[in-house]
């Protein structure tokens, strides 16, 4: 039989290398993902391969068992079982039941109103990266008994990682069980678990089916990525040649009442025993809709035939199949547990049932008996997810030979967009000749959570709050590198010319954050300026990434940092810093963006939903730079009033920055006042988001703050090319920064607030006599001749090499530039003191007061 990971393994080198089943249990495919092109698809999981629903059962209940007989009765009796979606919900359902004794609950990624979160957490290389954890109950995960969790496949241990880091600063324990079906670490990650284990003071158990690892030739991940372009584009995802089927044919289950659909919110072994008494009753229900079909025919050859080696495991002997009609029983994304329950007991009853579900995961198919994934059938999202619409996909079924489709599902998908024409019911209809529809009723958990019911620690409005934005529905940058806590405003017109904003900021009749500009868009001088600029100071800035980073790290031993910028001008910062503890330690930190408003303060509700899935001691705030202060106060004021109104403690208003020539923070990579290309330009090198907006008509007391994102300037972004070449030296500055942070870790780094007093002396010097309208360093002159209306610029003398944009900026808008001696900064901004648009001459240029 030919291995389904043969047609990877031959165009990319990749070899699968551990137990001899391996090859039976694993397959091969392709998709597009910045991080890993290859895709390991198991054939005992039912999620991409239709598998005997006995088989998918039998694989997760063994393991279940042998947790059991790890732990013994009396723990098994105290643990708590956690799967993680959407992938291995049913599987570890299915633990849970081998378990026999304990609770199960998985993650999710649909957010329910009124049911708070117990916590959550991130999956760093998934498609779709944000967990929440919803228990009905919220002492659920709050017992110190053992935790196991339960994933189908155990590669890095990122995700278990994360998971245990969240929960265990929660809700700390003595042991966790980490089961998977396969344990594919590679070498390099093989001590990763007990280095864990003993710094949290846990003991961390790992059970799995089987285990290997997968060998990567170099440039793989390149290679993988022109495979997936060249086959995408001359794949048909759909028979599009093919008559449209027969009408869905809806059947009434007759779901037991009061037991969940899934683990969603929880899962007793009490719910088990009256699922497992009304299943015989539902699957007669089935098999009468599945009267009367003829036998089975052949499968075409578009897709494996359901008994190949694709659809065996090592427990899977392929006996004959029963005679009667090919039933395919296909789940609905996290919704996997009932529908494989509902094969297994149509198998029990003698029919020949496959089992598989639909996916969010985007996968290339490739019709060749070497390969995972045949075929795929592509239909929009029908049940109005949290993250918007987008495609959904079903591997393997179309051309497999399957005489029905029994489709489960639950309430909340039973919409008109799954009834539609190009819904899933009419592309199975397509190519199956009868569909049967089962909706399981969505579980309400009875008693929505207040506060007052349990020491949960989760604030009851945080449940409201949506999930963060993420790449590309909201800015260029990868979904893992940043989640946005901000609502998109894209749709909503906010941008006003320069000059009117400006007088009516100082005329007091706007704040400078209920408006935007205009987006500037550089000539191509300026962007060769840039680029030049980034050139020449990549290494720079790599260097004072690292030193900032490895200070935050050192000043937190043994503790995760969760990043916080502050959008926009730290959200790069932030990036970076995550892409440094990454190469140089192995960690996959989270980081977030939120808006911060001189003036008005940080945005309560981010704060809200931070303290709702982090510990609030572990946040630490980035920015680019620091001016004069400004925003270092701000937010030490705004933690201060917030800790004081919510009763969350333990945020640091610290800011940690990549250069503090203010003098203003204990935590930065240089007090030197350089040039940061991110600085140079608006949107276009920070993920395309704007400054964020804060206007009491759009934004709610209850909401984030929002900004927009410019989708239209795709063709002018280089925000990756900036992380890019700023990542790219990471490697030759590591011995400098190690040198770096040894001695700012010896030095008093004890705020001056230079920079405060310099603006002072300056404001009262060229009589402005308002601090807000001097604008200090190279970043603020560099918003101040993009966003504002600029008075004249203050440049220090011998200061040339990093002022090269500035003064053609301050060409092109008629600015004069003054060089003056004794400067803290390199240069200054002043903002034009007495501004009307009468201030501007008839080509739109400031005029100079004299």
């Amino acid at each position: 039989m030919v291995w389904t990971g043969t047609w990877v393994a031959e165009r990319l080198g990749v070899e699968l290398i551990g137990d001899e089943e391996l090859p039976a249990l694993l397959g091969l495919a392709l998709r597009r993902n910045p991080k890993r092109a290859h895709l390991l698809v198991s054939s005992v999981l039912g999620k991409h391969v239709p598998q005997r629903p006995s088989v998918v059962y039998g694989s997760g209940l063994d393991l279940g068992r042998r947790v059991r007989a790890l732990l013994g009765d009396e723990e098994a009796a105290r643990s708590v079982v956690l799967g993680y979606a959407e992938t291995a919900t049913a599987l570890g359902h299915a633990v849970a039941d081998g378990l026999g004794l304990a609770p199960y609950l998985h993650s999710t990624r649909r957010p329910v109103a009124g049911v708070a979160r117990a916590g959550g957490f991130e999956e760093s290389h998934s498609h779709a990266t944000s967990h929440l954890l919803l228990p009905e109950d919220p002492k659920l995960l709050a017992g110190d008994g053992p935790l196991v969790l339960v994933d189908d496949e155990f590669s890095t241990g990122n995700t278990v990682l994360n998971t245990v880091r969240v929960l265990h600063e929660r809700y700390p324990r003595d042991r966790y069980v980490v089961v998977a079906l396969v344990d594919m670490r590679s070498a390099a990650d093989l001590g990763r678990l007990d280095a864990f284990a003993a710094e949290i003071g846990a003991r961390v158990d790992l059970i799995s089916g089987a285990a290997g690892t997968v060998r990567l030739p170099e440039g793989v991940l390149e290679k993988g990525q022109a495979l997936v372009a060249e086959h995408e584009t001359a794949y048909e995802p759909t028979d599009a040649t093919r008559e449209p089927g027969a009408a869905p044919v809806r059947v009434a289950l007759g779901w037991p009442a009061g037991i969940p659909d899934g683990g969603r919110h929880g899962f007793t072994p009490e719910h088990r025993a009256t699922l497992e008494a009304a299943l015989p009753a539902m699957a007669d229900r089935l098999a009468e809709a599945l009267r009367d079909l003829p036998a089975a025919k052949e499968p075409s050859t578009a897709a494996p035939a359901t008994g190949a080696p694709a659809t065996q495991g090592p427990a899977d002997p392929a006996p004959a199949p029963p005679a009667g009609p090919r039933v395919l029983v296909l789940g609905f994304e996290e919704l996997m547990y009932a529908p494989l329950r509902l094969g297994t007991a149509l198998e029990d009853a003698g029919h020949d049932v496959r089992y598989s579900t639909t996916t969010r995961s985007p996968v290339l198919a490739v019709d060749d008996p070497g390969y995972a994934i045949r075929t795929r059938l592509v239909f929009p999202a029908h049940d109005d997810p949290a993250d918007g619409p987008g495609d959904r996909y079903a591997y393997n079924v179309a051309g497999a030979g399957f005489d029905a489709a029994v489709v489960v599902i639950d309430s909340t998908a039973d919409t008109p967009a799954l009834h539609a024409p190009d819904g899933l019911l009419a592309q199975l209809a397509a190519h199956i000749p009868r569909v049967v529809l089962a909706v399981v009723p969505s579980y309400a958990p009875s008693t929505p959570y207040t506060p007052q019911d349990s020491d949960s620690e989760a604030p009851e409005r945080s449940s409201m709050l949506p999930e963060p934005l993420r790449g590309p529905a909201f800015s260029s940058y990868a979904p893992e590198e940043v989640g946005w806590l901000l609502q998109d405003l894209s749709d909503v017109e906010l941008e006003a010319p320069t000059e009117e904003r400006e007088e009516a900021i100082q005329s007091g009749g706007a704040h400078y954050a209920e408006s935007l500009p205009v987006e500037y868009q550089p000539s191509a001088r300026y962007q060769e300026l840039f680029h030049s600029a980034l050139e020449s100071s990549a290494a720079r800035i790599a260097r004072a990434v690292g030193t900032v980073t490895e200070t935050v790290l050192a000043e937190r031993p043994g503790r995760g940092p969760v990043l916080v910028s502050l959008a926009r001008a730290g959200t790069p910062v932030g990036v970076l810093m995550r892409r440094w503890a990454a190469v140089r330690h192995g960690l996959d930190l989270p980081h977030y963006a939120v808006s911060i408003v001189r003036g008005r303060g940080i945005d309560a509700n981010a704060l809200r939903w931070l303290a709702a899935h982090h510990d609030p001691a572990d946040v630490v705030f980035v920015d680019g730079w620091t001016g004069k202060g400004a925003i270092t106060r701000e937010l030490a004021d705004a933690i201060k009033a917030f800790e004081a109104a919510e009763g969350v403690t333990g945020f640091d208003p610290e800011i940690a920055v990549l250069a503090d020539p203010g003098s203003c923070v204990r935590t930065y990579g240089t007090r030197e006042d350089f040039l940061i290309p991110s600085a140079c330009l608006n949107s276009t090198v920070s993920g395309l988001i704007s400054r964020t907006v804060l206007r009491a008509d759009l934004v709610g007391p209850d909401d984030f703050h929002g900004a927009k994102f410019y989708r239209e300037l795709a063709g002018a972004d280089v925000s990756n090319d900036f992380l890019d070449a700023v990542a790219a030296r990471f490697d030759e500055v590591t011995g400098t920064v190690d040198t770096d942070v040894k001695e700012l870790l010896s030095t008093d780094r004890t705020p001056t607030w230079e920079g405060w007093a310099a603006v002072e002396r300056i404001s009262e010097e060229y009589g402005i006599h308002d601090v807000n309208l001097v604008k200090p360093g190279v970043g603020e002159t560099t918003r101040v001749l993009l966003r504002r209306v600029p008075w004249k610029i203050l440049a220090k003398r011998g200061a040339d090499a990093d002022l090269a944009h500035v003064r053609l900026l301050a060409e092109q808008r008629g600015v004069p530039v003054e060089e003056v001696d004794e400067l803290p900064y390199s240069c200054v901004g002043l903002i034009h003191p007495r501004f009307t648009r009468g201030a501007t001459g008839a080509d739109g240029k400031a005029v100079v007061s004299q």
